[in-house]
């Protein structure tokens, strides 16, 4: 309930600030407070009757797969709720008064910031790999180094989605190393394209050797065939300006020559689930006319949150300020600390002779498949149960239920005998610290 009526509270503050004149009204009327009652009590009635909760993320892994990726920006979620609540011109051209194409309130803003040609979006990003290789492949090979043939979460595995999509794979070069040598000796008459893939959630080190995107580029072009390159998840800015490490943008992608650019959207993006195809006009508009292009099409709530979340890119200097998953990202270190060292009392005194708490430097996942490498610094609050030697283990998954249990639930994640709670992802302190009450042990 409390967290109802703090959500209410910023949405009626935002209103606010944008001079929204249904919210001037209802506070000139004096109906503003039955209005967030009303909408409170609705909240608190969905969150009873849905499976589907929020909880707080304080695993360490920003972007968290199974904790909903991305957090959207409040300006999303407006837009998202706008269209859901209203008839809209989805398919609807407004000056010609007839039917128009989806695409066309993405497009536009994706080839601004990437400087492709020509956009379409689709629900994932192995939507949008699959919807590519069967425009273009079908019945056909696709040369990848032997390298980049990832399985992700999920068990979902490159070999597969090329399978799936009708094609064969032909494998290149070996595991560690591959050369531009071993992609022209690949080529034959039945090659339809060249693909690069992302590694995601791994790194080869030591011995190794890849081909870079200029080369392949080069070499597709040379032999009339497409170069895609499959970024997973996309970044449209350089990370190295907010404090972050080095990740290929979708620009470098197309500079580099590639004809086709696929990635996500609720990555490093900080969207929502969506996959983005962008490039050469002629290739996307093949792309466009594919049937399973309608059954992978994404729905007008998506588009909305997506198309503010492209705006907000407009303005790189503030980005930082108003994209969530980017602002947990660049969160600095000893603010995280500061924040473990207001909660640790709090939540001390609620497990005093229960368990021993300390604040503990540790290291936060950027998650998602993204930089698999790079982890940032943070802190966590490191809670070990008080237990006998024989019960430690279970006291401490034990804890990590209770956790789970209250009304927003926590997930920690559990390592070298304690409960990690990182809190470089909390933003709600008040909201964390008003539920611990109702914790069970």
């Amino acid at each position: 309930m409390l967290a109802a009526v703090r959500v209410q509270q910023d949405r009626i503050r935002q209103a606010i600030q944008r001079d929204d004149r249904a919210t001037a009204e209802l506070i000139q009327g004096g109906e503003i407070h039955g209005a967030i009652v009303t909408e409170v009590l609705q909240s608190v009635a969905v969150r009873r009757s849905s499976t589907l909760r929020p909880v707080f993320n304080l695993s360490g892994t920003v972007i968290h797969t199974n904790l909903g990726r991305a957090r959207l920006p409040r300006e999303a979620v407006s837009a998202m709720e706008l269209v859901a609540l209203e008839a809209n011109n989805l398919e609807f051209e407004l000056d010609k008064g007839a039917r128009g194409d989806r695409d066309s309130h993405l497009e536009a803003i994706v080839c601004e910031l990437t400087g492709a040609q020509a956009a379409t979006v689709v629900n994932n990003n192995a939507a949008a790999v699959l919807l590519v290789l069967s425009t273009f492949a079908k019945g056909k090979e696709v040369l990848i180094s032997r390298g980049e043939l990832v399985e992700i979460g999920g068990s979902f595995r490159i070999p597969d989605v090329m399978e799936s999509a009708g094609c064969t794979l032909r494998e290149v070069g070996t595991t560690n190393r591959t050369h531009l040598k071993d992609f022209s000796a690949a080529i034959n008459s039945a090659t339809a394209l060249i693909m690069q893939v992302h590694t995601s959630n791994y790194e080869i080190r030591g011995f190794t050797q890849s081909v870079p995107a200029e080369e392949l580029a080069a070499l597709a072009s040379e032999q009339g065939i497409p170069f895609v390159s499959d970024l997973g998840s996309g970044t449209l800015v350089d990370l190295r300006k907010f404090g972050l490490p080095y990740e290929t943008t979708v620009q470098d992608e197309l500079q580099a020559g590639a004809q086709l650019v696929t990635f996500s959207g609720d990555k490093l993006l900080g969207g929502p689930q969506a996959g983005l195809i962008v490039g050469d006009a002629t290739l996307i508009e093949a792309v466009k006319r594919n049937p399973l292009k309608r059954a992978l099409r994404i729905d007008k709530v998506t588009m909305a949150a997506l198309a503010q979340v492209l705006t907000l890119y407009r303005d790189p200097a503030s980005l930082k300020d108003r994209l969530p998953t980017l602002a947990d990202l660049s969160r600095r270190a000893e603010d995280v600390e500061t924040a473990c060292q207001r909660l640790l009392p709090v939540l001390g005194s609620r497990l005093q002779g229960a368990a021993t708490l300390e604040v503990l430097p540790c290291k936060s996942q950027i998650g998602s498949g993204a930089l698999p490498t790079d982890l940032l610094d943070s802190f966590a609050i490191a809670i070990r149960p008080v237990a006998e030697q024989g019960q430690r283990d279970a006291s401490l998954q034990a804890l990590a239920l209770a956790l789970r249990k209250l009304p927003k639930p926590v997930i920690g994640r559990v390592h070298d005998g304690a409960l990690y709670l990182d809190l470089r992802c909390l933003r709600d302190e008040a909201g964390f610290a008003a539920q611990l009450d109702e914790l069970v042990l």
